[in-house]
């Protein structure tokens, strides 16, 4: 294969290039970098091993190259590549505590943190974070900086409220990192968990130059039974992704990432098997896979994109990989009144106003709430983790009471839809 920049550029996480004429060198993807390598077996014990050459772009193909010639001759010399590198680090020696700066830590804590346990969008934005924002403090020591520094630094970007706040949130956890690891003098202040603490707060959306405000949104039945009715008219793959929504309760990631490997045609009905790994539950160690019977639309749905799917996802991209979830957030705004995107576009405008796709799994808890269904069966519906000692010792899978509630809530949601007329 051909080193092209724009097939580099747009690797997917996980994914790897490798060239014939330079055997073992690899670009490998992960989460926030694309890192060259030289795989090899080991001259000592047979084994395959790797180490990292460098990353891309800051290092060219041709630097990669040499490196990986470098690398192969020492190789074919009998030395093991793997123990000269450490022992090669070892003796680069770390900056100490007192000159460790605020981008190294960061960088340290991307890497030995983030990427090791949080899914890959949530690695990445977090990269993208520090890339764009930590320019003004990058170079100052970090065990120096003090707390007027860091009130400075967060309040610079009180405009943006939720940005200012998960930015503090990622640099306290990086100061903590870092004093866990050693990497910071012992009695180093963690300032970020202290500053401007409770005072980042969002005024929400500004819609047509007013602040729409944080409240949470559940739609009434009488909105509900207009939405549905309505949901022609967006394009074919917003709708059935806001069908699902209402029809199981799911998490608009989940949606999105869906697999026709999850779907299963059991006893009792049709399933859809969410895998823990793709669920928010992914680091909590009583979350499991989320059962999700599939009923009326939902069904009719699944069924349908099951058929005429080419691959693996139900909500392919161009790319072939699962569609980002921000396609149903911006499929829904445009067709809100008040979107002035593509302002010239003739379009249907929206009769239910001022919600989101996520409002939608609110409002199907609240109408398991409004059925009669328990608080155990319906947040065990929505895949929420039961908190404290009864998630340790109530271990009950509520497949029966899934399937028995979510039929009344189709039924439900077919009342409510048949109660009002086609709205364009």
């Amino acid at each position: 294969m051909h080193f092209d920049a724009r097939v580099a550029a747009k690797l997917p996480s996980g994914e790897h290039m490798t060239f014939e004429q330079f055997p073992g060198l690899r670009l490998q993807a992960s989460a926030s970098r694309k890192s060259w390598t030289y795989r090899y077996k080991s001259p000592v014990d047979g084994r395959m091993r790797q180490i990292k050459l460098g990353e891309w772009p800051a290092m060219a193909f041709a630097a990669a190259i040499a490196g990986w010639e470098t690398n192969r001759v020492e190789r074919d010399s009998g030395l093991e590549l793997s123990a000269l590198r450490r022992k090669r680090e070892k003796a680069a020696t770390r900056p100490s505590p007192t000159d460790y700066t605020v981008k190294q830590l960061c960088c340290d804590y991307l890497e030995g943190y983030v990427e090791v346990n949080r899914k890959p969008k949530g690695a990445v934005e977090v990269a993208r974070i520090f890339k764009a924002m930590l320019g003004p403090i990058a170079d100052l020591r970090a065990a120096t900086l003090t707390r007027a520094q860091a009130f400075d630094f967060v309040d610079s970007y009180r405009s943006t409220p939720v940005l200012a706040g998960r930015l503090r949130m990622e640099l306290g956890c990086a100061w903590h990192y870092a004093l866990d690891a050693g990497r910071l003098p012992e009695n180093t202040a963690n300032w970020w968990r202290e500053v401007l603490r409770g005072r980042l707060k969002s005024k929400g959306r500004k819609i047509e130059g007013k602040y729409s405000g944080t409240q949470k949104r559940v739609l009434s039945a009488d909105e509900l039974g207009i939405l549905i009715r309505w949901l022609p008219n967006f394009s074919l793959t917003v709708a059935d992704a806001l069908t699902l929504y209402l029809w199981t309760g799911t998490r608009g990631s989940e949606i999105v990432a869906m697999e026709s490997t999850e779907i299963s045609e059991e006893a009792d009905g049709f399933w859809w098997t969410v895998p823990k790994q793709k669920t928010k539950g992914l680091n909590n160690e009583r979350a499991t896979d989320l059962r999700v019977p599939l009923l009326g639309r939902a069904e009719v749905v699944v069924r349908r994109r099951l058929d005429q799917t080419k691959g693996t996802f139900l909500f392919p991209s161009a790319r072939g990989t699962p569609m980002d979830q921000t396609v149903v957030q911006h499929g829904v705004y445009y067709h809100q009144p008040y979107c002035k995107i593509a302002s010239k576009h003739d379009r249907p405008r929206l009769p239910v106003t001022h919600w989101s796709a996520h409002d939608l799994r609110r409002t199907t808890r609240t109408l398991l709430a409004t059925l009669g269904c328990s608080n155990e069966i319906a947040e065990a519906v929505l895949g929420h983790v039961q908190p404290g000692i009864v998630g340790i010792y109530n271990r009950h899978t509520y497949d029966t009471e899934r399937r028995e509630w979510l039929t009344q809530l189709s039924h439900r949601l077919e009342s409510i839809a048949a109660t009002y007329p086609i709205t364009k």
